[in-house]
């Protein structure tokens, strides 16, 4: 499927591995607009009733996101505009005068588009039947983006439920260039409705163009991507410039343009010093011309004279051909190449040396073995007895193959002084018109970089030379090294007719033997990709993502225990921060796609744990392109009402981007008990397995008979069972009230993550008796699990402290409090006898409704509560959030609720402390925390008394949390 426009798949194909520069603008598909069904569409040239009586240029950009991994809106990378059409919400495209000529005069390609027709052209036939101002600034940014050399090719355009605002998606391959090319489109639209003064079209698409050529990568970090892509290696821009990470985790490597991670630091000095190359080289036996250091004019002029007329000079640390100049022929040549030498030389020495004449070849060699031979021409123009030399310059650099810099196959001509002097030495001024067929020359050297060409001369090369070459790039010490010979002709031996190597370069530019002016071009970023990961070598770690509305984190946290058992270095982001092998790296909400990319960049991880939260899909979505395991505990009715999420169905299907990132050999892990989740096995392009807590459910029953996994639970006499069910075959798994994190088997909510951390891990690889090990061994200590489930014994009665933070995860622990009234299922006695007393709260950018309902489902299990407040009030003024739990306390309350007395300490800290001292033996206080470190750390003053231990707590917030076994 592909072009602009393509609606959502139920299950994914393989992402392009990395975006490709486009020589010129492409022909797209179009795209489908949510807004209005065809037939809703104003008739052509007739306004709707109640329209402004002239259009303006309204549009306007309210909010903008990028998307850097698969997202609610698409598999790819994109952009989203979120904007206001104004006055133009009346004005559909056909009833603004001369909008679709003026926009099609300007950007003929757009035109072609195919749009929700599924044929080139779609797009200008919607324009002529009436469009939307949103919907024409999708397809024009897509446009912009390819006619600046960028391919792109899929958007959107969708309602956002409020009158004239949309959703404007498409998709970019340079973050920047797409974010500039959506500003560029709504200004255009504007333009093409209204003329606006001072916007010249023109220059503002000149300085996008700019904006593209810097951000993309050069041609050979460009093959090197292009080949990873086609190798299914994932990678990761490191900067602004050609720093690129290959593979994830323990896997990877690193390249910088045509230097890798294997790349000899001793090997690129070597090579940056010229003399030291020299000596190097012909103590090794290879033809190299003599030389000599220098370190002003007059040592230059006598070298030379040493060495023998005509001689070259060059910078001794240079590279890119800057600061060369050959065939100098007496004592004033040398002064004046000496000074263009010196400027290019870092270091201040000039290297003279005989100067060898024949044609110019770059040899280039990868992992000891010659890949490529290019013939290099220098900068020139041929006469054509018309035109001078200046305006023949102009006619080869209009040639679309040539750029600026390394952006594009070819390089542009420029004039220098170098260029002049060399022309005059060959008869000829840049007025001049030389006669046809006639070659002017305007560089010494022939580095593409200056302007020259190549030719391919790979199947001519002489196997001695080819030799010569291989023993040069092992003698400096480089892995990939481009070797310049001099020489009449690289198919008879050097040796015979006479010429050198003459220089020895570190990362060697790729564009002349991938993009030949004449011959075949050469694949050379195979071997470097093959030399990095050897065929059958992995290069991505397995990536296990989880989310859910509620029990992300411990069940992220007992996952990356089973494998940290297993001696895996595992990598584990959560709402508590980032760990690595067990280590505390980074402390806060790292449930976002910044932290699964620090994850997937650490050298160390070799599985990567990764819990995925609502807000971080929304705002940029996953931040890497496919999860092996995908885990989705839950869809429950919190944070409704933010991001422009409004309805229960629209959380599933943010919640289901996990479950459509799973490529065909991954596994979903889904909640057979919850509809909306089970209902994600569809967008699933692996295998399924399934987990429940009733061994009869019908999706589970399903599942057996058609020989697939499920994980569920079995009564037994003992207790309940967790089994493995594959197929007909139940592989017993461990009991439920021998795991520590369920207490007994009284903790449901731990029983299901249990469940579902099973599932994961048996779908990542992990042995049955590894599984039960980390199960058995996973606790809710404040050390391993921080604010899940936390139990502490102070003075005979018990406290609790946890985040539940919405009605689902206070019911589930409320129901929890209940069964610690009553006998385990293991027949353990009953661990509460006394009142019940909580301290409630939650964020307050929740629905009203929400906030209200988490109270009333609170009074239900309490005796006592007492109501706090976070710090954060999330836009509300200070008690408001508190008062609507309270109002949801009181009328569960009225309407018989358990709970019998309701207080309000808005203070966290203040209102534990308050619950702390009602607390007497048999008691079970539960906290509903914010910060779990300070309330840990006031239960650790009380647990132990005294100022000392006090403050030695203080210091927690330094603590390094370790994961130990339990």
């Amino acid at each position: 499927m592909s072009g602009a426009g393509a609606a959502r798949r139920s299950a994914p194909a393989r992402r392009p591995a990395t975006p490709r520069r486009a020589a010129a603008p492409s022909v797209a598909a179009g795209t489908t607009v949510g807004r209005k069904a065809a037939s809703e569409e104003p008739a052509r040239g007739k306004p709707a009733s109640g329209k402004a009586a002239k259009p303006r240029g309204t549009l306007r950009i309210i909010e903008t996101l990028v998307y850097r991994g698969p997202n609610y809106w698409s598999y790819e990378p994109a952009v989203k505009l979120v904007v206001d059409l104004g006055v133009l919400e009346a004005f559909p495209t056909n009833t603004i005068p001369g909008f679709t000529a003026r926009l099609l005069d300007l950007l003929p390609g757009v035109g072609q588009h195919s749009c929700s027709t599924g044929r080139a052209g779609g797009f200008a036939r919607r324009l002529r039947d009436g469009t939307w101002a949103g919907h024409v600034a999708e397809h024009v940014a897509l446009q912009l983006q390819r006619d600046a050399g960028t391919e792109v090719g899929r958007g959107k355009t969708r309602s956002t439920g409020t009158p004239g605002r949309y959703h404007v998606v498409f998709s970019y391959a340079e973050e920047s260039v797409g974010i500039a090319a959506g500003k560029l489109a709504v200004r255009l639209v504007n333009h093409l409705v209204q003329r606006e003064r001072g916007f010249d079209f023109a220059a503002e698409f000149e300085q996008l163009v700019l904006l593209a050529e810097r951000a993309a990568f050069g041609p050979s970090t460009q093959a090197l991507l292009d080949e990873a892509g086609l190798r299914d290696i994932p990678w990761i821009r490191l900067n602004e410039a050609s720093l690129v990470q290959l593979g994830h985790g323990v896997h990877q490597q690193r390249i910088r343009a045509t230097m890798t991670s294997n790349t000899s630091s001793l090997g690129v000095d070597i090579a940056s010093d010229k003399k030291l190359t020299n000596q190097l080289l012909a103590g090794t036996g290879v033809p190299v011309p003599r030389a000599e250091v220098v370190r002003d004019p007059d040592e230059a002029v006598a070298a030379a004279e040493r060495i023998h007329y005509p001689v070259a000079v060059k910078p001794l640390d240079g590279n890119h051909g800057r600061g060369v100049v050959l065939n100098l022929a007496d004592a004033d040549a040398v002064r004046a190449g000496y000074a263009a030498a010196r400027a290019e030389s870092r270091q201040g020495g000039v290297v003279v040396e005989s100067f060898i004449t024949g044609n110019d070849y770059r040899c280039l060699v990868i992992g000891g073995v010659l890949r490529a031979v290019a013939q290099r021409i220098p900068a020139h123009v041929d006469g054509d007895g018309t035109h001078t030399v200046v305006q023949l310059v102009e006619i080869t650099n209009a040639d679309p193959r040539r750029g600026i810099g390394h952006e594009k196959v070819l390089t542009r001509i420029g004039i220098d002084d170098e260029s002049i002097g060399y022309a005059r030495e060959q008869g000829f001024a840049m007025t001049d018109v030389p006669p046809a067929g006639t070659r002017v020359f305007l560089k010494r050297t022939g580095n593409m970089s200056t302007g020259g060409i190549s030719i391919d001369r790979t199947e001519e090369i002489h196997p001695e030379n080819a030799e010569i070459a291989e023993l040069a790039a092992r003698v400096v010490g480089l892995d990939i090294a481009g070797i310049d010979f001099i020489c009449p002709d690289i198919s008879v031996p050097v040796r015979e007719t006479g010429g050198g190597i003459v220089e020895v370069n570190a990362a060697p530019g790729f564009r002349m033997h991938t993009h030949p002016t004449e011959g075949e071009p050469q694949y050379v970023a195979k071997p470097v990709i093959d030399m990095l990961f050897p065929p059958g070598s992995p290069s991505r770690i397995p990536i296990v993502a989880v989310t859910g509305s509620n029990g992300k984190t411990t069940t992220a946290r007992m996952i990356s225990h089973i494998f940290k058992g297993m001696g895996r270095k595992v990598g584990m982001t959560s709402t508590d921060g980032i760990l690595v092998d067990g280590r505390l790296i980074r402390r806060g909400d790292m449930s976002g796609p910044k932290s699964a990319s620090t994850v997937l960049q650490n050298p160390n991880v070799e599985l990567a744990v990764l819990e995925v939260a609502r807000g971080g899909i929304l705002r940029e979505g996953l931040g890497y392109d496919r999860n092996d395991v995908a885990v989705v505990l839950n869809v429950t009715g919190d944070h409704l009402g933010l991001g422009g999420i409004t309805s229960i169905r629209q959380l599933a299907a943010v919640k289901q981007v996990l479950v459509e990132a799973v490529p065909r050999d991954g596994t979903a892990v889904l909640n057979a008990d919850d509809p909306l989740v089970a209902a994600m096995a569809g967008h699933c392009s692996g295998s399924v397995i399934y987990f429940s807590m009733d061994a009869g459910n019908d999706t589970i029953r399903r599942q057996a008979s058609r020989g697939r996994r499920a994980v569920t639970i079995e009564p037994g006499r003992n207790g309940e069972m967790i089994v493995l069910r594959h197929g007909r075959k139940s592989l017993p798994l461990v009991w439920t009230h021998l795991l520590p994190a369920t207490f007994e088997g009284r903790a449901r909510m731990n029983v299901q993550n249990a469940l579902a951390a099973a599932g994961a891990a048996w779908a990542a690889g992990a042995h049955l008796h590894d599984i039960r090990q980390g199960l058995r061994t996973f606790t809710t200590s404040y050390f391993m699990a921080p604010g899940r489930l936390n139990m502490f014994e102070l003075d005979g009665y018990r406290v609790i402290v946890d985040y539940a933070h919405n009605p689902p995860a206070v019911a589930a622990l409320g129901e929890f409090v209940d069964r610690l009234g009553e006998p385990s299922p293991g027949g353990r006695r009953a661990l509460v006898s006394g009142q019940r007393i909580g301290v409630m709260a939650t964020a307050g950018d929740r629905r009203d409704e929400d906030i209200v309902e988490l109270g009333r489902i609170a009074a239900d299990h309490f005796d006592r509560i007492i109501v706090r407040e976070d710090a954060n009030t999330r836009g509300r003024h200070r008690g408001e959030t508190a008062a609507l739990v309270d109002r949801g306390v009181r009328a569960g309350m009225e309407n018989g609720a358990r709970c019998t007395s309701v207080e309000t300490v808005l203070n966290e800290l203040e209102a534990t402390r308050y619950a702390l001292d009602m607390g007497h033996e048999g008691d079970v206080i539960v906290v509903c925390v914010d910060h779990a470190n300070d309330v840990w750390k006031e239960l650790q003053r009380r647990q132990h008394g005294g100022a000392a231990v006090s403050a030695a707590m203080d210091g927690i917030d330094e603590m390094v949390l370790l994961e130990v076994d339990g």
